[in-house]
Order: C-alpha cells, then structure tokens, then sequence
C-alpha cells in the first residue's frame, strides 16, 4: 500500500492531524519557503509523535555541519536534500537521505539513479519555491522508468488526483502539502480526504 507523507508542518495539532488520519510521515521544511519551521519548534512536534511515523526534514544546499546538527535535535528518520547537492556530497553526509529531482522534462530524470540511499523523490521544477509549490508535472516521464530507488512522488498533489497518480507513477509514498491546505494553512478534513483517497487505491 502507498504510504503518505504530510509535508510542511508547522504545528503540533497539524501533525496530529495527519497522524489520526492515518499519515505514514510528516515533513519540516527547515529551507526558505512559507512554511519554513524552526529547530526548535519542529524538535517540539516531532517528540509528541508516536514512533511508526516517519519524520523528514526539508533543506536546500545546507551544510553538513548544520544537516547533522538538525537531524539529532529534531530526532529526524531522514534528510530531503533539494538543492544542488551533487552524488559526492550526499554519499558522504552519512545520514540517512531522500534527494529530490526536481522534473520539467523528461530528460531531468537521467542520473536519478546515481545517488545513494533507497528512495529519491520526484516533484515538478515549476514554481518559485523548491517544492511546496502546487504544481504537477507529466507523470509519464516516470511512470515506465526501472529504479534501483523507491520513488516517492510530489507535486501538485491533492484528494482529487491523488488516485490517478498513484496507478500511474505506483510510487513507494506520494507527498504532500499545498494540496491539503486551505488559505495557506493545513486543513484536517483535507489531510483526512487525501490519506483515505490514497490508502484505498
């Protein structure tokens, strides 16, 4: 079964939320963005959590030094690295890692494979922002590629499409954020709507 990540959490009864509705993780978004959370209020969430869900920080060209530091204090499971981080760099890290792919075409998805760790994320490269920016992108380009990586997908995802994107792409987890969120904010029957949409495919 698909598994679902709640991204850009930001407060303890958002993650609360998700977990309820049956979330499998939830994400802190620590690079710039709107739903930026800090150390220490994301470290706050994450300890009210039970420990089944998966807790994922968010960062762009960060620092060894500050991923390390980060990842103990919010007592995180995994690294989402969306800059430009290159295969070295996140070989030799040594924490846990998803790097994302940012997807405008199809060529953008050529060297996915030579990066380490066992899941690598799939989002669209359209907006001002390194993800979080509801927007899609042509889930052909990945629907038939072989992967030594499990793939999660993001991206302008949401209850309404949801289902269709996961008979496409069959990822291992789908991602989302702005596509649970009402005037900016998490919204509970949405995060409720979404999990039950992807959990019944």
């Amino acid at each position: 079964m698909t598994k679902v990540k709640v991204c850009g959490i930001r407060r303890v009864e958002e993650a609360q939320w998700a977990c309820d509705a049956g979330a499998d993780a939830v994400g802190f978004v620590f690079a710039d963005s709107k739903r930026r959370i800090d150390v220490e209020t994301a470290a706050r969430i994450s300890a009210s959590l039970p420990p089944h869900i998966m807790k994922i920080g968010v960062f762009v060209n960060e620092s060894k030094e500050n991923l390390k530091e980060i990842y103990s204090t919010v007592n995180l499971d995994f690294v989402q690295l969306h800059g430009e981080e290159s295969v070295s760099f996140c070989e030799n890290i040594d924490l846990p890692l998803i790097k994302a792919i940012p997807i405008k075409e199809e060529a953008d998805i050529i060297g996915m494979d030579q990066y380490p760790g066992e899941l690598v994320l799939v989002d669209s490269g359209k907006g001002p922002f390194r993800g979080g920016n509801g927007t899609t992108f042509n889930w052909e380009y990945v629907e038939a590629i072989p992967l030594s990586h499990q793939l999660i997908l993001a991206g302008g995802l949401n209850p309404e499409n949801v289902r269709e994107a996961i008979l496409k792409v069959r990822p291992f987890m789908v991602d989302v954020s702005s596509g649970v969120e009402t005037d900016g904010k998490k919204d509970r029957k949405k995060i409720e709507s979404f999990v039950r949409k992807v959990k019944s495919v």
